[in-house]
Formats: structure tokens, sequence, C-alpha cells
């Protein structure tokens, strides 16, 4: 299992979807059951059909709560984001107050 490190941008192999992480931990990011990859070092043997899954949206956050892990979507695209086959969950925007 490799470690999310934080400020490494993501890919999904084969795919366009990109993120990059906030929050590093001890957990292996991956796009359904295909482990992702740094941008830069990617193997282009390796592929994940993303046939049918999601859209992650462009500036959204995802966070897992087991490890802490956190990304930051950079390129949108299809991926079932998760982290060694737990699913990512959204995190809502926080509401700041206001300047009234």
């Amino acid at each position: 299992m490799a470690a999310a490190q934080t400020g490494k941008r993501y890919v999904v192999p084969g795919g366009v979807a990109e993120f990059i992480v906030t929050k590093g931990g001890n957990g292996e990011l991956r796009c359904g059951d295909v482990p992702m990859q740094i941008r830069g070092q990617e193997d282009p043997s390796v592929t994940v059909d993303t046939t049918g899954m999601e859209t992650v949206q462009l500036g959204k956050r995802y966070r897992d709560e087991q490890t802490g892990i956190e990304v930051l979507v950079v390129k949108p695209g299809p991926c079932a984001l998760n982290v060694d086959g737990r699913p990512m969950e959204l995190l809502q925007p926080k509401v700041l107050p206001s300047a009234d």
C-alpha cells in the first residue's frame, strides 16, 4: 500500500480525471480497483475502464474518514474515487460569515 503524498498530483490511469492531495495519509488512492498514478510517472500499460462511473466535478473536495486523506479535483472526469476500496466522501463547502 502506497501512502498518498501531500502536494502530489494523481491521475486516473488511461483516464482524464486528476487530483491534488491536500492532506496526505497512509492509504492508496484508487479509481475503481486500479491504483492512481502520480502525474509524470504514469505507466501507459495500466488503464482503467471508467464506463459507467460518475464524473468528479472540478473544484470539489473529497475525504477519506479513516485515513484523513483529502483531495481536490483539478481536472474533472469519470472516476469511482476511493482509498483502499472505501469510497471517499464529498466535502460540503464551508459557510463563511457575511461581510455585512
